[in-house]
């Protein structure tokens, strides 16, 4: 098969492409190839990619036109490296890529990540190029090896594709329509997750507060979380959430489960009903901060993070002061700001705009400072507390610390105590005394860790 090759994936975009190439590792190590760091190390280049903004685009092309010289690794089995591309440019682009990329050995969409082994063998055996796109399938499929990047957390999609047509958005043209996963095999490997000993959970979906309307009838998200909440998984968290379909029954979930974790990801996407309305988002900013008030009221001192749009087409100064101004009601703990990425086939990218890109860049600039003085203000808040934090592993600035998230999904730094083993700590939820609180992250001291972790 593949025995004694190597593989690198590189993954762009979101956690539904995160959970992909998990899966296409999962795969490629059942026939035998093995995962390293880097391109320059393999000689099986996978790039699961986005194609939600134009930066992501451009990124792509110019990490795989810079491998066209990159040189083979020393034993190598091959006489050339062989690239495949995949994900939503894949699904977007199909066999075009290779004609831009001539050195692109494989395509592939989202709908048949299976077919990547098939389509790498064939390739290697025949020298020929590949591509295979399937438009779409009527059924959820999750059913592949996977090689999670962390034992101790996964992905657990619930459902696949959008039916919302946001205007500025062409994930539903390349994911396709909401297909939802049966409850009864969520919760099965939900609990197979738990067996394994996974301590965290993240519900996937393009709107999880859809899920189920295709299978029975009516949403039944607030039966998932029930659900899954008592496999006993100690962690539980979900994206991504329309404010359209979150429902008082998902909102109360929130005080009912207390491995539901305290942080949620709302996107607005901006504050003007006007602009709301032009993006096809059906919901007004009084509905959306009527929901952050029933939230908080159900589950006090819960994070709150979002995604906002800077410069839709027709945006004026007007609009975008309603977006600061709903930025600033909230107070979030996290904002996700981009300035609108034209992606041709969405009905945004017919909308005739003429305002300047240094206005907008400068209505961008001043949203970073007020979701600045936010985060710094929310995560003041835990100055003093004791948070219990998943540990990940190192710090990647400063590996004498350790690195994890609280509850509220902040990243949180600890130093590591002199005589413990790192690797003893990773995957487990310790206290640490927060000392430090800055805007991007928390800084503490561990107040206790397992007794085997003594080198």
């Amino acid at each position: 098969m593949l025995s004694n090759t190597t593989f690198c994936i590189t993954t762009f975009g979101c956690q539904m492409n995160k959970h992909d190439s998990e899966k296409i590792a999962g795969m490629l190590e059942q026939l035998g190839s093995i995962p390293v760091e880097t391109n320059q190390e393999a000689d099986i280049s996978i790039f699961v990619t986005c194609c939600v903004r134009e930066k992501a685009d451009e990124r792509l092309m110019g990490q795989v036109a810079s491998m066209k010289n990159l040189p083979l690794r020393k034993g190598t089995p091959f006489s050339k490296r062989y690239v495949a591309i995949g994900g939503c440019i894949g699904q977007r682009d199909g066999d075009n890529l290779q004609k831009k990329l001539r050195h692109v050995d494989v395509v592939f969409g989202t709908h048949n990540t299976e077919a990547l082994p098939g389509l790498l063998l064939e390739a290697i055996e025949t020298g020929s190029k590949q591509s295979q796109i399937v438009e779409g399938r009527a059924e959820f499929h999750d059913d592949l090896p996977e090689h999670r990047e962390h034992p101790w957390a996964a992905w657990l999609p619930i459902s696949v594709g959008c039916n919302n047509f946001c205007t500025y958005c062409i994930v539903p043209y390349v994911r396709g329509h909401e297909i939802s996963r049966p409850l009864e095999e969520v919760v099965a490997t939900a609990q197979r997750f738990v067996d394994e000993g996974v301590k965290e959970i993240t519900l996937l979906g393009q709107n999880v507060n859809s899920y189920g309307r295709d299978l029975y009838g009516e949403p039944k998200f607030a039966q998932v979380l029930d659900e899954v909440a008592a496999t006993g998984i100690e962690r539980i968290r979900f994206v991504t959430s329309h404010p359209k379909d979150l429902t008082d029954e998902v909102i109360e979930r929130f005080a009912m489960h207390e491995n539901i974790m305290p942080a949620l990801h709302l996107a607005v996407q901006s504050g003007s009903d006007r602009i709301l309305a032009a993006m096809n988002r059906r919901y007004t900013a009084e509905h959306y901060l009527q929901l952050v008030e029933k939230v908080r009221k159900a589950c006090p001192g819960i994070a709150l993070s979002t995604d906002v749009i800077v410069g839709f087409p027709g945006e004026t100064e007007e609009d975008f002061q309603a977006t600061a101004d709903l930025v600033r009601q909230v107070d979030y703990s996290q904002v996700f700001t981009f300035i609108y990425s034209k992606r041709e086939g969405t009905p945004a990218a017919k909308m005739p705009d003429d305002t300047p890109r240094e206005v907008i860049q400068d209505r961008f600039d001043r949203l970073v400072e007020i979701v600045q003085e936010s985060a710094y203000r929310q995560n003041q808040q835990q100055l003093g507390e004791v948070v219990p934090v998943l540990i990940e592993g190192s710090s990647k600035r400063d590996t004498l610390m350790v690195s994890g998230r609280s509850p509220r999904n902040q990243t949180v730094h600890a130093e590591i105590p002199e005589g413990v083993d790192i690797d003893q700590l990773k995957g487990q939820i310790l206290p640490v005394k927060v000392e430090e609180a800055l805007t991007w992250y928390l800084k503490g001291q561990l107040l206790d860790f397992p007794a085997g972790a003594a080198k």
